[in-house]
């Protein structure tokens, strides 16, 4: 069974090991909630997201799990104050985003016109399984 996984481009750039499919990785996972995730990604990918990575103080009481990773995809989308704010955070614009599969992570994306990178999309499945899967095709 595969998962997919968001990766946050802070993250990875404050303290992330690079990674890339085939590898193996320890990571902390907590579930998300789709709408967390939707102005980035849009409604229907934010529903298949099943975790995001976490190394910096949530899910400490968590045993890593180990993975597989199968696929990489970088996520971009644009920012903008929102209409009629009076602040000056801004936030995703929905329907922006701009995937981008990759062969390595490491934190940093290629700047394209108009959109900013956010983070990865990740598919992956329990290292586990793959041991599995590999010694039943043996």
């Amino acid at each position: 069974m595969t998962v997919t996984i968001w990766v946050d481009d802070w993250q990875m750039q404050c303290c992330g090991e690079d990674f890339a499919p085939g590898d193996v990785v320890s990571w902390r996972l907590l579930e998300v909630d789709p709408e967390d995730y939707a102005d980035v990604v849009g409604d229907e990918r934010a529903a298949g997201i099943d975790f995001r990575e976490e190394h910096h103080g949530q899910g400490d009481e968590q045993a890593p799990s180990s993975l597989e990773v199968l696929t990489i995809a970088e996520v971009h989308c644009r920012y903008a104050l929102p209409p009629g704010s009076t602040g000056n955070t801004y936030h995703p614009v929905p329907g922006t985003t701009v995937l981008v599969p990759v062969e390595r992570a490491d934190g940093w994306a290629k700047a394209r016109p108009d959109v900013r990178f956010a983070g990865y999309l990740v598919t992956a499945r329990r290292a586990a399984e793959a041991s599995e899967g590999a010694a039943a095709r043996s």
